[in-house]
């Protein structure tokens, strides 16, 4: 299988903790989508240009990384069950990886890509509305993971794979200081090896775009 992906991307990092807690082989492909040449060639593979991407090994496509990792998780019996077997538990699952990605994450790549333009081209209501929606997301998150391990209970999932990479971020850009019980679970689940891992993957790439 192939994976295209970018070490920076908080969707492509999802998927490659899921890959490395269920211990499934992969080759890797990466896509720079801001350099135009790369952009222009991966759309010829995906028209969409959006990242992440599985190829499988018959070319069936599986892009999103909330798919991939159903997919993953359906395929392949090794390593760490990533959506439980119980239906309920399941949908609580799903319900909390949907949350973080659309309220967490997709909030904190809209007050970094602000931040990246020039002072009079930023939208100033876009980012007071990312930053509103994600004070509710901080509240809520403290709260929930005050009273748990991970994110559903004392079993990591597809949900704590959505949380890690952009708490990575926000904690950078929006930080959470004053939610003790983020701060604990953040702790917690970035100790991962899977984490960990990806983590020092995207260490070189991190150190360019931070410096």
């Amino acid at each position: 299988m192939k994976l295209y992906y970018h070490p920076l991307s908080t969707y492509s990092q999802k998927v490659l903790i899921a890959f490395y807690e269920k211990e499934v082989e992969f080759t890797p492909y990466i896509v720079n989508l801001m350099d135009e040449a790369s952009k222009k060639e991966y759309k010829e593979i995906y028209p969409l240009g959006k990242i992440p991407l599985l190829m499988c090994n018959d070319d069936h496509m599986i892009p999103e990384s909330t798919i991939i990792i159903e997919y993953l998780d359906t395929h392949f019996s090794s390593g760490t069950r990533l959506i439980p077997e119980d239906k309920d538990a399941a949908r609580q699952v799903r319900f909390i990886d949907r949350v973080q990605d659309n309220y967490l994450n997709d909030n904190i790549a809209t007050l970094f890509f602000e931040s990246m333009k020039p002072a009079e081209k930023q939208d100033s209501e876009k980012q007071a509305k990312a930053k509103e929606q994600l004070d509710i997301m901080y509240h809520y998150m403290n709260k929930q993971y005050s009273e748990t391990t991970f994110a559903k209970g004392d079993d990591f999932t597809m949900a704590d794979c959505s949380a890690v990479p952009a708490l990575f971020y926000a904690q950078k850009i929006y930080p959470f200081e004053q939610f003790e019980g983020i701060k604990a679970y953040y702790k917690r689940v970035s100790e991962r090896p899977s984490y960990q891992k990806v983590l020092a993957e995207a260490q070189p790439y991190l150190e360019k775009m931070f410096s």
